[in-house]
């Protein structure tokens, strides 16, 4: 039985297509993560967003990073350390129109602001002009893949990619397949995954995936506990590092994550699922972001940092 079902995995991962040419959409922190490591591994890489600034701001980053992985990887050999950046940059470009892009790639991969009316715009544009090998793919961490795939004709060439900040630095990769994601496009993107690196995991196409879908109701509960009095968000932390050894308590990794992110998931889900508890929305988690206090990045929330 082991065997055949060996046989069988050979046999969907030679169906994979050889990816060359990537283009990332959105020059944020995430964008700019997937843009670098794709760049370093080999492939062509066009990093699109609708400004400019923020495509050279992207640029820097990718260039500040590099020379970290460089200096780490290479030592006190400055020209290995050279040939390597010089050879990754060269392999990037920029651009502000993703439709132009489009014609001439292998894979798409989508990085922009969490809103599907907008990502909708962005994949109806895309498909219309992109050649039918083309696959789709979203970085989303917590909008459903087959709906933003609705738009498309090619839902079968869409999945799911998520990637972790730091991406440079994160191993994990969560390939993510939806009903009609065909054996060929999920082949693809695993192979694809492995590629740069990381340590890929193939979910299907539920509400936070696999890391989500298990963590942010882990942290409410948490902000829900202390509501109720149980312990303080010290103890609660404490207890959840020592007694089941987390490098982070609940309340710490909220703050690390961002509130508004943990309340803007959490909306979401409860929305979408209106009768499932554990995506309910503690209210001190909303009143926290209305105060603008979002953890780390404000420099308060449950803790002052």
């Amino acid at each position: 039985m082991f065997a055949t079902r060996g046989l069988a995995t050979k046999a969907v991962m030679s169906c994979a297509r050889s990816i060359s040419h990537v283009t990332i959409i959105g020059g944020g922190l995430m964008g700019a993560g997937i843009t670098q490591v794709a760049a370093q591994t080999g492939h062509k890489v066009t990093l699109v967003d609708l400004d400019q600034n923020i495509l050279d701001q992207s640029t820097a980053r990718i260039s500040k990073s590099l020379a970290r992985v460089a200096k780490k990887k290479f030592g006190d050999d400055a020209d290995g350390a050279k040939a390597f950046m010089d050879t990754t940059m060269s392999a990037i470009t920029t651009a502000t129109d993703a439709c132009s892009v489009v014609k001439d790639t292998d894979l798409v991969i989508e990085a922009i602001v969490e809103n599907m009316g907008i990502k909708h715009k962005l994949f109806k544009q895309l498909d219309d002009v992109a050649p039918e090998s083309v696959i789709f793919t979203s970085n989303t961490s917590s909008l459903s893949i087959a709906e933003i795939a609705e738009v498309t004709s090619r839902k079968d060439r869409f999945g799911g990619l998520h990637f972790f900040n730091p991406v440079p630095v994160m191993k994990l990769l969560e390939v993510v397949r939806t009903g009609d994601t065909s054996a060929e496009t999920l082949s693809t993107l695993t192979t694809f995954g492995k590629k740069l690196g990381k340590v890929t995991v193939e979910c299907s196409d539920t509400p936070g995936f696999i890391v989500n879908r298990l963590l942010v109701p882990n942290l409410a509960e948490a902000i829900k506990m202390l509501e109720r009095g149980v312990a303080s968000a010290q103890d609660i932390d404490t207890a959840m590092k020592l007694g089941a050894g987390h490098p982070m308590g609940p309340l710490q990794l909220a703050d690390y994550v961002g509130l508004d992110t943990c309340l803007f998931i959490l909306e979401g889900w409860s929305t979408k699922y209106p009768d499932v508890e554990l995506f309910k929305v503690p209210e001190t988690l909303r009143t926290l972001v209305s105060e603008g206090k979002l953890g780390n990045k404000s420099g308060e929330g449950f803790y002052k940092h």
